[in-house]
């Protein structure tokens, strides 16, 4: 890294290794430096030397300087052709989240940017009726429903001015995902959450609540409460 100058950061599949994505051992070193560096022979080392300078602000791994997350997924793709496994690691891990990424996209979207291409595909498999979802649970969740043939659903649903996670179509029915990462981790966003539930109740919604284990661990118990539910309110 010294020998590349005090620009240089770490980038592309090493960038990716510091931030904990799984990588092959014999990837090569990928350096970032100023386009002013010039003549750099390195062994081993893939030296760039990017037009596209949007979120290339250093920052810290394992006291190496390297490109952010965000970089990282869009170089990672211009260099291997795919970034699944990476962008899969960084939403579970919670580093980052699909409407994030979605956003990284339209910034670094334009004709000609290596590796968006890569990182879109990725991101498709985050999206839901063409909305990025903010969760694995999610994701989760919309399978379950598929999977048991439930009535359809409208994702990110607007209802009594809230967003909500799922709308059974055509009824007042809310499917919430209750997931421990975001719901349970301070009072202040409990105590949020209750008093949106009473809102919705007010506004003559019924919200059914589910949590990890419930979609994950018991689909087929979750499946009848919904279709209870749904035929009861029928």
């Amino acid at each position: 890294m010294c020998a590349a100058g005090s620009s240089a950061r770490a980038s592309h599949r090493s960038a990716a290794t510091l931030w904990i994505v799984e990588r092959p051992d014999d990837d090569p070193v990928d350096l970032i430096v100023a386009r002013s560096v010039t003549r750099l022979h390195l062994e081993g080392v893939v030296v760039h030397r990017p037009r596209d300078r949007d979120d290339l602000t250093p920052t810290m791994r394992s006291m190496t300087p390297c490109t952010n997350l965000l970089r990282t997924l869009v170089d990672l793709g211009a260099v291997t052709g795919s970034v699944e496994d990476a962008v899969g690691a960084a939403i579970t891990s919670g580093a980052v989240t699909p409407s994030v990424l979605h956003h990284l996209l339209l910034r670094h979207g334009r004709p000609g940017r290596n590796g968006v291409g890569p990182l879109r595909a990725a991101v498709e498999h985050w999206t839901l009726q063409g909305k990025p979802a903010d969760s694995v649970l999610e994701l989760g969740m919309a399978r379950l429903i598929e999977r048991h043939g439930l009535p359809p659903v409208e994702f990110h649903a607007r209802c009594g001015g809230f967003e909500v996670d799922f709308r059974v179509v055509g009824t007042p029915v809310v499917l919430e995902c209750v997931g421990w990462d975001y719901h349970g981790r301070t009072r202040p966003q409990f105590e949020r959450d209750q008093e949106r539930t009473l809102l919705l109740g007010a506004a003559g919604y019924v919200v059914l609540p589910f949590t990890w284990r419930q979609v994950t661990r018991r689909p087929g118990w979750t499946a009848a409460r919904i279709r209870e539910l749904v035929d009861r309110w029928s």
